[in-house]
């Protein structure tokens, strides 16, 4: 049986009904379930040329979207907080909507080429000016992420996909 230190109750319900809660002992949590953005995945991080963002409104409706910008789209200040810029769309302000209505956000790096993937869970905020807003001085604003999980995946069941050339 799990308990609440890195599970919410919906999650172990879940774990004991499908009979996986023996698979989360103590080394697989501390390997798997992190408070912080260790080194070894910094550099995955900043190089990703995109991720994808959930964000939900207060009442939770959700919404997930795609980022993507190019190598550099993130910026790691350091082990527990990131930023990236909120480039203009369509104006509709979803993300950037629903995260000044509830700052919680999860974001998922997927690398095509070999299956990485990498969960970052935390809290986002937004700034148009300051010392975050300076991080990307070329855009209007830009999300600040206070880490407050990091869950990396195993590759299973993501395609291998080729970039488009240029």
């Amino acid at each position: 049986m799990t308990d609440d230190r890195d599970f919410h109750p919906g999650e172990i319900a879940a774990q004991e009904k499908w009979q996986t809660a023996h698979m989360w002992d103590e080394a697989r949590r501390t390997r798997l379930l992190m408070d912080h953005l260790p080194g070894i995945f910094h550099e995955r991080v900043e190089n990703a040329p995109f991720f994808f963002l959930a964000t939900s409104n207060s009442t939770g409706n959700c919404d997930c979207s795609f980022k993507g910008g190019g190598p550099g789209i993130i910026h790691i200040i350091d082990e527990t907080r990131l930023a990236f810029p909120d480039y203009d769309g369509n104006g509709a302000f979803m993300s950037v909507g629903n995260i000044l209505e509830n700052p919680h956000v999860g974001l998922l790096f997927i690398d095509f080429a070999d299956g990485a993937r990498l969960r970052v869970n935390g809290r986002a905020s937004v700034h148009d000016d300051g010392a975050v807003k300076e991080l990307f001085p070329d855009h209007q604003r830009v999300i600040l992420v206070t880490v407050e999980q990091v869950v990396p995946n195993c590759p299973a069941h993501v395609p291998r996909l080729v970039p488009a050339p240029e």
